[in-house]
């Protein structure tokens, strides 16, 4: 799509929306909303951080590229923003960042508990709010998708599942193989047992997803090599350059910390900001 296109589409819908007055001016650089699921009948709160720059007169209606930024198990939506710089980073690379309550979901529309249904929300619902409710480039090439441990597993099985959604996918110490630890972090809560459920599990984990990911996507995977997830990373990464799918993958000094996700988290944007220039 040429740049004068994208200009005249993001003009339009503007004008659209200012008629129709479907924006509405937030008062922060930072807050908490809450989104309704209309699968699990439930709203889900969710930190959204935006650019300094959507709050400039001068700038007008400008439309921006959502990073969707998912956290790790136990956590919340509170996460990222406590412990990252996310209203920097949203500013320096002119991008809106949302940090979802994924509670302890592993990010999949659960087969057993219909109060589980987080693949839906992210992938559709929460986007679909998103684009309706802030001024967001409602185009795959500008969505992007990544997170922490839970999240890194839960963001490259969201993105990767939905390529018509996420142009770019990212995990950062990532647990891409949930079969290899079948007692941990109430991954049985949301699939049942796993001796009772082997098969179901191997169906959940991002690693059945390497046969079925569609060329075109960007992919960014990371992890420390302290880290307990460190095997199962290498794994998927040689499982992809088998495949000869195309993605960055780094291992860089660091254990399961959020020091090391925090300085994480700069490459990731660094990365997702070049594909969004890519994508004018």
């Amino acid at each position: 799509m040429s740049t004068l296109r994208i200009k005249l589409v993001a003009l339009l819908v503007a004008v659209a929306a200012m008629c129709s007055g479907a924006w509405a001016q937030p008062k922060a650089q930072s807050e908490v909303v809450e989104v309704m699921s209309e699968k699990m009948n439930r709203a889900i709160k969710c930190t959204v951080v935006l650019p300094e720059q959507y709050f400039d007169e001068e700038l007008g209606y400008n439309r921006y590229p959502v990073v969707y930024l998912l956290h790790g198990a136990s956590g919340g939506y509170t996460d990222w923003p406590s412990k990252a710089r996310l209203t920097d980073l949203a500013s320096d690379h002119s991008a809106i960042i949302v940090c979802p309550d994924g509670q302890d979901s592993w990010y999949f529309d659960s087969p057993i508990d219909p109060s589980f249904q987080f693949e839906t929300f992210v992938s559709s619902e929460l986007v679909k709010f998103m684009d309706t409710n802030y001024r967001t480039f409602a185009l795959v090439g500008y969505r992007a998708i990544t997170g922490l441990s839970m999240g890194g597993h839960g963001a490259l099985w969201v993105g990767l599942r939905h390529p018509d959604v996420f142009g770019s996918v990212g995990s950062m110490s990532g647990g891409v193989d949930i079969t290899k630890f079948p007692n941990r972090w109430n991954i049985d809560k949301r699939l049942g047992k796993y001796e009772q459920n082997k098969e179901v599990w191997a169906q959940h984990a991002v690693m059945s997803l390497v046969d079925k990911i569609q060329p075109g996507q960007n992919i960014i995977i990371d992890d420390g090599s302290e880290d307990f997830f460190y095997e199962v990373n290498m794994a998927l990464h040689n499982a992809l350059l088998e495949r000869k799918i195309k993605h960055d993958f780094t291992i860089r000094p660091g254990g399961h910390t959020w020091d090391y996700w925090v300085n994480s988290l700069d490459y990731h944007m660094l990365f997702f900001s070049k594909a969004f220039d890519r994508a004018k």
